[in-house]
């Protein structure tokens, strides 16, 4: 059985992304332990709240390189802010580094009538990639559940697995090779998410 570290940095939807994890097969150990983390098949990266509190969080826990090393070494998926912490830097609490693993910044919505921010509820996804292992069984433009008010923008956009629209054409998924992300939080995302999380489980790098 795929055993899956869910990293715990204090800033996570810890208990309902291991429950989704458990029911897609996966065994969990919700650790901050480098020790646990290096020795799991791979790694839930999630991210609740502001950029500035996580990177914190994960300093202070001692797994910000764990992740670096681990990001190209095993299958990682990174969730929301997790997401965002691949990035260089982030536009949130008047600027932030981020984990720099990808080119590129996190930016806020703009400012537009009508937009409500955060960007939260159901919206629909469009693939980049459709023959991606992670979109297994996963239709074009399904609908994913969101609450953020900022979104990635990567330099290199062949790493861009899927967009979303929200007043702009934003990045809602990265890939590139071991590692996938995904702005959305598959765990509140009903079939669709435990499908994602289900292809994660069964992804043979």
């Amino acid at each position: 059985m795929t055993r899956i570290a869910l990293l715990d940095y204090g800033m996570g939807n810890l208990h309902s992304a291991a429950k989704a994890l458990e029911y897609v097969g996966a065994t969990v150990d919700v650790t901050n332990d480098p020790k646990l983390i290096a020795q799991a098949d791979k790694i839930v990266f999630p991210g609740v709240g502001a950029m500035r509190d996580c990177m914190q969080g994960m300093h202070a826990a001692g797994i910000d390189d764990v992740v670096k090393n681990a990001a190209f070494n095993k299958p990682v998926l990174a969730i929301c802010v997790g997401m965002q912490a691949l990035m260089q830097t982030s536009e949130e609490n008047g600027g932030v580094d981020a984990l720099g693993i990808f080119e590129g910044v996190v930016k806020h919505f703009p400012e537009m009538d009508g937009l409500k921010v955060p960007h939260m509820g159901w919206n629909q996804v469009q693939q980049s990639d459709p023959n991606h292992p992670m979109w297994k069984n996963i239709d074009q433009d399904t609908r994913f559940y969101f609450v953020h008010s900022y979104y990635v923008e990567p330099k290199d956009s062949h790493i861009i697995a899927a967009t979303c629209d929200y007043g702009v054409n934003f990045c809602t998924a990265l890939h590139k090779d071991n590692l996938f992300a995904t702005q959305f939080h598959p765990e509140k995302s009903h079939t669709a998410g435990l499908q994602l999380l289900k292809n994660f489980v069964e992804w043979n790098i």
